[in-house]
């Protein structure tokens, strides 16, 4: 029953995904006339889905125990995970395309990275909500 719960509050996670990256594939002119580079958002794209994935599953593993404390420190932990892994992709994208940056594609990720934490935050919450001793 978990599994199929868990699934089920993904879903919005993954719609997002194939919508965006959709998107992106298919609109590759708009993007490059108006000086988007496609590649720099279907990567960030993935990255922060991927983080964003991993943070959620750890603070839904968190609501197994009865413990208040470790839902905290899940929450904190999934939030410095993910903090982390894409600031160190984003640094790691400036310091390999340094002079040539595309920061509207990066702008696009921050709005993106936006999005996916509203949706986990909203899906995490109905959870929440839907626990007998919360």
């Amino acid at each position: 029953r978990r599994k199929i719960e868990m699934k089920k509050l993904v879903r919005p996670l993954l719609f997002v995904f194939a919508f965006t990256n959709a998107f992106f594939i298919t609109g590759r002119s708009m993007l490059l006339k108006n000086g988007i580079s496609q590649e720099v958002l279907i990567v960030g794209n993935l990255v922060i889905f991927a983080v964003t994935l991993l943070a959620f599953y750890i603070t839904y593993q968190s609501f197994r125990s009865g413990k208040p404390q470790v839902f905290v420190r899940a929450m904190y932990s999934s939030f410095m995970l993910r903090f982390f892994l894409l600031a160190v992709a984003a640094f790691v994208y400036i310091m390999m395309s340094r002079p040539n940056v595309n920061k509207p594609a990066l702008v696009i990720c921050a709005g993106l990275y936006v999005v996916y934490t509203a949706i986990e935050t909203r899906a995490l919450v109905k959870m929440l909500r839907q626990k007998k001793d919360a």
